[in-house]
């Protein structure tokens, strides 16, 4: 299903080992085992600090061909910056390589503070400046005053770009909010948090939804069970068909689905207690996602090891 990507928000994590990676799996290949396990990663490390070019390589040589990653911008921009005066971050960020991912780059995702709140000129502002396409982002890497940027092999042609907002502050609970989202073609991240941030369900980018399950009871330490999995996969199908479920969470309750199909990007980040592998891997079953030679998780490696 090319409009269907499950998956787990980073890969790198102590607990998980003996557990969801069999014992005596190397560390460097926690990424080709993970990747063959589901067909898509959250990539979160770029939020914490800018990658190389060269990395970037070799994240997407490590991974299947039907594979694809979601990154999470830079917490320079949105945590530091606060969105503000963002078009050097945006450099330096694209000029770090992300475009090196080719086929395999997904939706960027922007997460901003619980102590930010909606500020419309300051958001609009933002959202303006993020490229919409890989030629706009390659331009935009140019401008980097201290990274050489990484390239996009012109095969590709001026692929589209996608970004996804998370917010955590109360005050982005507006359709005034929604409607700059749709009028930049940038996804509401519909994110469970146990009631910890605001949620909402609108869609606002036209060919795509962004969801982030961080835990069912506790935020990223619980698991999700068997009834909380199946109402995500009956959402799932809603959004999938550009509907909404007739119990939808709205900001702006004026449009409640437009008929789009839309791809679903859906991450699973409880991964304190190694829930989200798991929860993943059950709503891969749900939805009848299946992989070719896919990687059973716990399971000893493939031939690929």
């Amino acid at each position: 299903m090319k409009d269907l990507h499950i998956g787990i928000s980073g890969w790198r994590y102590a607990p998980w080992r003996g557990d969801f990676y069999p014992r005596g799996l190397r560390q460097r290949d926690e990424l080709r085992y993970a990747s063959r396990a589901f067909n898509s990663i959250e990539l979160n490390g770029s939020f914490y600090a800018l990658q190389t070019p060269e990395r970037y390589r070799q994240w997407a040589g490590d991974t299947p061909t039907r594979f694809c990653f979601s990154i999470k911008g830079p917490r320079y921009i949105s945590h530091i910056k606060r969105l503000r005066d963002a078009r050097e971050g945006l450099a330096n960020f694209f000029a770090s390589g992300p475009l090196e991912l080719g086929e395999k780059l997904g939706p960027i995702l922007w997460q901003v503070p619980p102590s930010l709140g909606f500020d419309e000129e300051v958001v609009e502002q933002f959202l303006a400046q993020l490229p919409r396409d890989s030629q706009a982002a390659l331009k935009l890497a140019r401008d980097s005053a201290t990274r050489k940027p990484g390239h996009w092999p012109e095969a590709l042609g001026a692929q589209p770009l996608r970004h996804a907002l998370e917010v955590r502050h109360q005050s982005f609970a507006t359709p005034r909010f929604v409607r700059l989202l749709r009028q930049y073609g940038v996804a509401l991240v519909i994110a469970d948090a146990p009631r910890k941030w605001p949620y909402a369900e609108d869609l606002t980018a036209r060919d795509f939804v962004y969801l982030r399950l961080h835990g069912d009871k506790e935020l990223y330490a619980s698991g999700y069970g068997e009834a909380a999995l199946r109402r995500w996969s009956r959402r799932i199908e809603h959004w999938r068909r550009g509907s909404q479920p007739r119990d939808a969470e709205l900001f702006d309750d004026s449009i409640a689905g437009d008929r789009h199909p839309r791809q679903v990007f859906c991450y699973f980040d409880n991964d304190m207690k190694v829930r989200a592998p798991y929860d993943a891997s059950r709503l891969m079953q749900l939805l009848d996602l299946k992989l070719d030679d896919r990687q059973e998780p716990g399971q000893p490696a493939g031939d690929w090891s």
